[in-house]
């Protein structure tokens, strides 16, 4: 650390920073000039006159951050939170899935912004969003060039951006906390999204915990209730058996050509309980497909969709292993005839793609979850009156798996077969499907009232 005792004083001066007034305090150590802002004049006046007092007193002002020794932060020589975070991503990168690489800096895009002092010329956070997502927050080779203006903002990041150390603060984190719960455009966000940007902030923690920056996590000593998040299915969304083959017979009338080549995908979610992106996947390897009676699907992989910048082939779709599954594991499920019959025809009529895929588009690649939602709402206005299209429905493809989950509990199913079929551990299934086990209540309150009268 260099210092000097060359230390020279100007007067406090006020400024409008995007409409609101701050005032600058400002001073020279070693010949360069030093500024830092300050919402009132009252913090400037007070900022200012500890400097006086630290020059009055004969103390070496640091040249780096023309400082007096007495007022370094301890934590000066420690990363700064944007150069831990941008490592923390880094350095899971290549053991997460894309969507999880976008879950982390989506969080991160709230707050690094959140966590940088006030400092003067400060950009918009907009502007500061899309430095971290086109290029701080990607490994090297895959970093945008940035423009003048992108280089200017995310030089006042680093500069702003607060010791890591900070968040040992009560005051700090809560300023985190508060800055999640809102949407970038200000409004409450879902209580989903601030739990998964919280997670992200926790797990960020543990990381530093494990780095000796902190003895122990700082979170977990906020007094701060997450928003509740709906964690069960709605039996609104539910379709009976009939709502579902009408659903099915309707899609092959959307358009000219695409709904006619997503019948049997969409037939797979419901008979099978896939989710889209096993459906996504599936191969002609992957089905059993006898002539007549049951068959058997064994899924390997499952091809979510997600942004190009997140994913390893630079590709929205990539094969991947299952969800909550170990690399190879694979999950059985007996299909019904039915089923079997529409992958037949399905495979006899478009064939499968150069690696084996089942369902793709005319050129062979996979439909954009956009694609297929749209054709869904279309069969949607073909098959349900308009009192249940204007309800919750059916409201998304994802809904046909629920009502299939649904349909093998309620007809007696056993939980652990259901599990097993559904790619779920049991406490998770009864959990979530709890308010769609019908047809109990009767029996349920019979033996209740035999209790009674005893």
């Amino acid at each position: 650390m260099k210092t000097t005792y060359d230390v020279r004083f100007s007067q406090i001066q006020q400024r409008s920073n995007r409409g609101t007034s701050v005032y600058v305090a400002r001073w020279r150590v070693a010949g360069k000039e030093r500024s830092k802002s300050f919402r009132t004049k009252g913090l400037a006046n007070a900022f200012m006159s500890d400097l006086r007092q630290a020059a009055k007193a004969g103390e070496e002002f640091d040249i780096a951050t023309g400082l007096p020794v007495s007022m370094l932060a301890p934590e000066a020589s420690g990363p700064s939170f944007l150069e831990f975070a941008q490592a923390y991503v880094l350095r899971r990168w290549n053991t997460s899935a894309a969507r999880t690489r976008e879950t982390d800096a989506y969080a991160l895009l709230t707050l690094v912004p959140a966590l940088a002092a006030d400092a003067p010329r400060c950009p918009s956070a907009e502007e500061l969003r899309e430095v971290l997502r086109i290029h701080v927050l990607l490994p090297e080779k895959r970093r945008a060039e940035l423009t003048t203006a992108q280089a200017a903002a995310l030089g006042w990041l680093e500069r702003a951006s607060l010791p890591l150390a900070a968040l040992g603060e009560a005051h700090v984190l809560r300023t985190a906390l508060n800055a999640i719960s809102v949407t970038f455009a200000g409004s409450p966000a879902g209580a989903n999204t601030v739990r998964r940007k919280r997670s992200v902030l926790h797990h960020l923690l543990e990381q530093a915990v494990e780095e000796k920056v902190f003895s122990s996590n700082p979170l977990d000593g906020i007094k701060w209730t997450a928003p509740k998040a709906l964690t069960i299915v709605d039996p609104r969304t539910v379709v009976n058996p009939a709502q579902a083959r009408q659903l099915l017979d309707a899609i092959p009338h959307v358009g000219r050509k695409r709904g006619v080549r997503l019948k049997a995908l969409f037939a797979c979610i419901y008979y099978a309980a896939l989710r889209p992106e096993e459906a996504a996947d599936l191969r002609l390897r992957n089905c059993t497909l006898p002539e007549t009676g049951w068959g058997l699907i064994v899924l390997e992989k499952a091809r979510p969709q997600g942004t190009k910048r997140w994913t390893n082939s630079g590709e929205t779709h990539e094969s991947r292993c299952l969800k909550h599954r170990a690399d190879k594991e694979t999950r059985e499920i007996p299909i019904p005839p039915v089923l079997v019959a529409m992958l037949r025809e399905h495979i006899a009529e478009y064939g499968t793609a150069k690696d084996g895929r089942i369902f793709r588009t005319g050129t062979g690649g996979s439909y954009s979850s956009s694609a297929y939602s749209y054709v869904w709402q279309e069969a949607r206005k073909l098959a349900l009156t308009p009192e249940q299209i204007a309800s919750s429905l059916a409201a998304r493809p994802y809904d046909l798996r629920h009502a299939a989950v649904s349909l093998w509990l309620n007809v007696g199913v056993p939980a652990v077969e259901v599990a097993k079929r559904a790619g779920h551990s049991v406490d998770v299934l009864l959990r979530v499907y709890a308010k769609c086990i019908d047809g109990q209540q009767e029996q349920i309150n019979g033996k209740i009232n035999d209790a009674l009268n005893e």
